[in-house]
């Protein structure tokens, strides 16, 4: 099941709510890991045996850790717990996710011929996984107190409004809140406002701009010229941006509408004007977990240098690989750490000195460009996208394909860059809040229609899920 889907939208959605906010608090939780495990089970019905077993083995595995901290026993015992506890977690995360790799290239690299067996991804395993390590890993150190509530650990792990696609959720940012947390009408008018919100980007945005990129994509590389493809990973930059965007602020939204509060996951990474500053501003949660549980761990920045590029290495040659099992994540990996280190010891003090005008262009470019390794499904193809966008396959500048997309396409590639950015959300605030009456009428009547408007393009939609569903 998906949010920007009808079905999600008119039934589900609005059943769980309606009991959610009848039923006393004691039961609330309970109800949202009943609705999870439906809403996780409507796509995935086998899986979610896998999900109720890391539920399982995780709540006693933090209540062993628990009692091992209380008693006089070991060090060793209760580190070799922790160890087979993250072990486990990371060997199911890397059988589903990395199998097919491994085996792939082993074969190519010993000439063998282990046979592979197509396995589906368990939807969200990258997201739950890392969820369920914050929990384990703070149980151990101490930062949180066991869950001995099996309820309240569930509705933790499988909570749906973020389950499929993050935010990551820390268990020390929620703890509180599964036990105290207040449900009110304001909160719950805010939650619809973010939940909109995000299905406006989904929906009217990221699907819209995301059929250029097939389109243009879709053309071999030898046939397209330099302006084409230029224009085809332009407008990847968008769909992904409003994609995963607009997931995190339904989740944030859903979040909202039911009591909680989870962290921001995108601050306008767009306006960026260096490679750092667009990684504190993109998938928030993502780089928190990464910089809490590995960067720190290695010794952080507070290192020689050479260990301080060894530890950011590391961490992004996990984040590339923690996106897909492909070596063109892995690519994108290190292609960010690469970046990141150079702003960091080489050039970014001279960076800094720069108009604004050039950083932001500078940035923009290295981002394109990091969309485009992304997007590779294989190494050769990135070879020949990237020959692509500078004319390098001998196909000219442009052609009239490339004036029938820019025609087609410039109104919406004009509102995506002004809807990445903090324009409309200042004009729409200035507008609003300029009566306070009308100012709310306005708002109330600007959202209804973004709604109605999401809703039309639903009903005639084939299945459309969010980007980051196949992390």
């Amino acid at each position: 099941m998906i949010f920007s889907s009808t079905f999600f939208l008119c039934v589900f959605l609005p059943v769980t709510l309606l009991l959610y906010y009848v039923l006393p608090f004691k039961f609330k939780n309970a109800l949202l890991l009943l609705a999870s495990l439906i809403f996780y089970a409507w796509g995935e019905p086998v899986y979610v045996l896998l999900m109720i077993f890391s539920i399982l083995f995780n709540y006693m595995a933090g209540i062993q850790l628990g009692d091992l901290a209380r008693s006089k026993r070991t060090r060793r015992t209760r580190r070799h717990v922790f160890v087979f506890t993250v072990a486990v977690n990371i060997a199911i995360l890397c059988f589903f996710k990395y199998y097919g790799f491994f085996l792939t290239n082993l074969n190519a690299l010993l000439g063998t011929h282990i046979p592979i067996r197509d396995l589906a991804l368990p939807i969200g395993i990258s997201f739950y996984t890392f969820q369920i390590l914050s929990y384990v890993i703070d149980v151990y150190w101490g930062n949180v107190k066991v869950q001995y509530n099996l309820i309240d650990f569930g509705a933790y792990i499988t909570m749906f409004p973020q389950l499929i696609a993050g935010p990551i959720v820390r268990y020390e940012d929620i703890q509180r809140q599964l036990k105290h947390r207040k449900i009110t009408l304001q909160k719950a008018a805010d939650g619809a406002v973010w939940f909109i919100r995000g299905l406006s980007k989904k929906v009217l945005l990221a699907n819209n701009i995301g059929m250029l990129f097939d389109a243009v994509y879709a053309i071999p590389a030898a046939g397209r010229p330099a302006l084409t493809s230029w224009l085809g990973i332009i407008a990847y930059t968008f769909q992904i941006y409003f994609d995963f965007s607009g997931y995190s602020d339904m989740a944030i939204g859903l979040g909202k509408m039911m009591g909680f509060q989870f962290v921001k996951n995108f601050d306008y990474p767009y306006v960026s004007t260096s490679v750092t500053e667009f990684w504190r501003r993109w998938h928030i949660s993502l780089g928190t977990w990464f910089r809490e549980y590995v960067y720190i761990p290695l010794g952080g920045n507070r290192v020689p240098p050479l260990k301080h590029i060894r530890n950011m290495m590391v961490v992004w040659a996990l984040t590339g690989f923690w996106h897909g099992a492909d070596w063109c994540f892995l690519f994108w990996g290190l292609y960010y750490g690469i970046l990141l280190i150079l702003e960091k010891y080489l050039w970014g003090r001279g960076l800094a000195k720069l108009p604004a005008v050039f950083r932001h262009l500078y940035t923009m470019f290295l981002f394109v460009i990091g969309w485009l390794i992304f997007t590779a499904p294989s190494p050769s193809a990135l070879l020949d996208n990237f020959r692509s966008l500078f004319g390098g396959l001998g196909n000219g500048f442009a052609d009239p394909g490339t004036g029938y997309y820019l025609t087609s396409y410039l109104i919406l590639l004009i509102i995506c860059v002004l809807c990445s950015t903090r324009i409309v959300k200042r004009i729409f605030g200035w507008i609003s809040m300029k009566g306070r009456i009308g100012g709310q009428i306005f708002a109330i009547a600007v959202y209804t229609l973004l709604f109605v408007t999401s809703l039309a393009y639903l009903v005639n939609a084939t299945y459309n899920p969010f980007l980051y569903f196949k992390f």
